[in-house]
């Protein structure tokens, strides 16, 4: 079904409002399974992608700037959520050794577990939605990073 159909608009001022119109959609759409698929494990989007952060960067720990920078959702408070991580005894924080005013946050064990049960999730999500061939994603990651020229 059609972005037309899916919010009952017959017309768009041009091709370009029908895309980022469609962007949106589609990112509220992915953003809402995965959403429902970790809330039985009580994590959100972004700190899943926080502990992925963390994953990546493992053994190495990792600062709040850092997480920041490599945020997929620019608006989120990597603060607040390596907090709830760090409750959830997920991280570790301790103080950076040359510099005291920087926390370095590492993932732990219990947060490599969870990471793992996580990108099961994500995996069932993304084999539910392999739709287009190995050909089709490539054009489609080309023409959004071509329309996010910064």
């Amino acid at each position: 079904m059609g972005i037309g159909d899916q919010i009952k608009q017959r017309e768009f001022e041009s091709e370009l409002q029908k895309a980022i119109i469609n962007i949106a959609f589609t990112n509220s759409y992915m953003s809402g399974l995965i959403s429902n698929s970790f809330k039985v494990h009580n994590i959100s989007i972004q700190q899943f992608n926080v502990l992925r952060i963390l994953q990546g960067q493992h053994p190495k720990p990792v600062s709040i700037n850092d997480i920041t920078l490599r945020m997929v959702d620019k608006m989120s408070n990597a603060s607040r959520l390596v907090d709830k991580l760090f409750t959830k005894s997920l991280i570790s924080r301790k103080s950076c050794s040359y510099d005291k005013r920087q926390v370095d946050i590492s993932i732990t064990p219990a947060g490599q577990s969870k990471l793992l049960e996580l990108n099961d999730l994500i995996a069932e999500v993304y084999s539910n939605h392999n739709h287009l061939t190995e050909e089709e994603f490539k054009t489609l990651n080309l023409l959004l990073d071509k329309l996010r020229l910064d």
